[in-house]
């Protein structure tokens, strides 16, 4: 697969109608010197003009995953993503380590990483919107970070492998998961690691939930399964180790509804009646993460 070209279209969806204006935001913004703290909330210190960063940051809504703060202006984004992150946090250590997060979205989870100081960052998301939104925190943060607008099919194709890869929040929107799975493994180096973050339905059996059209009104969830199903893909799809790290029910407090989105949230996507549901009537959203490593050797 030829990565340089792809990377030369891709790079054309930065000029589509929509995205352009953004662009022409993030060109604008002040040249400052800022103080960057990367707690819960990435916070950005900086004298700047208040009410216009205010304006641009709500230009590039919806704003999904953090929270940010920069200077007087506080992102309270869709997901509270410190909680997961801080869920993870004992799970790893990356220092001088190659790490690719796919999905990664705004990058909220790779600024937080950087306390670590890993040898590199490089996150994986076909969204230009996205990409903007990193690109408009980045321009205060001025880390190393990569951006790349590919998705996990091109991880195995990447000019190098990674330590550890983190893939949060994916795997359940892939039609072929044990395909996915093999990416990510081609993905490693050799003794390298997987964060995985999915979906999961109570049980003990080897089997998993197939949503008729959506799950949680999301339409493109196409397994669920069981802790012992998700083991089975990850031994087939060639993983010595499965180590479940933590697993958590999503509540109000993680997601939500706020200024800085668009349309709706968790609240409506479960049974108004019986929130252990959702409102197609299967199990409400439980999350299991595991460490995958790929060669002990």
């Amino acid at each position: 697969m030829d990565l340089k070209q792809l990377r030369v279209e891709r790079e054309k969806w930065m000029t589509w109608k929509n995205i352009a204006p953004l662009r022409e935001v993030i060109d604008n913004l002040e040249v400052v010197d800022a103080k960057v703290s990367f707690g819960d909330v990435v916070k950005i210190e900086a004298d700047m003009d208040d009410v216009k960063l205010l304006a641009d940051a709500k230009a590039l809504m919806p704003w999904r995953k953090g929270p940010f703060e920069i200077g007087s202006t506080y992102i309270d984004t869709e997901w509270q993503s410190n909680i997961k992150y801080n869920l993870l946090r004992p799970h790893f250590n990356l220092k001088n380590k190659r790490v690719a997060d796919i999905g990664c979205n705004n990058a909220y989870y790779m600024f937080r990483m950087l306390e670590d100081k890993p040898a590199k960052l490089v996150g994986f998301d076909p969204s230009p919107l996205y990409k903007s939104q990193f690109d408009f925190i980045n321009h205060f943060v001025k880390s190393d970070i990569v951006y790349e607008l590919l998705g996990v099919e091109h991880i195995e194709f990447y000019e190098e492998k990674f330590d550890t890869i983190f893939c949060l929040g994916v795997l359940y929107h892939r039609s072929d998961p044990v395909a996915m799975l093999k990416q990510l493994y081609k993905g490693l180096d050799k003794k390298g690691e997987v964060i995985l973050d999915t979906f999961y339905i109570d049980g003990e059996e080897e089997m998993a939930l197939c949503p008729e059209s959506s799950y949680s009104k999301i339409p493109n969830i196409y397994f669920v399964p069981t802790i012992l199903a998700l083991k089975n893909w990850c031994l087939r799809a060639g993983f010595i180790s499965f180590n479940v790290l933590e697993t958590s029910v999503t509540e109000s407090n993680e997601q939500r509804k706020t200024e800085w989105i668009e349309g709706q949230s968790l609240a409506d996507f479960l049974d108004s009646e019986d929130s252990t549901k959702t409102v197609e009537g299967y199990p409400a959203p439980q999350r299991v993460y595991v460490r995958l490593i790929k060669d002990k050797k």
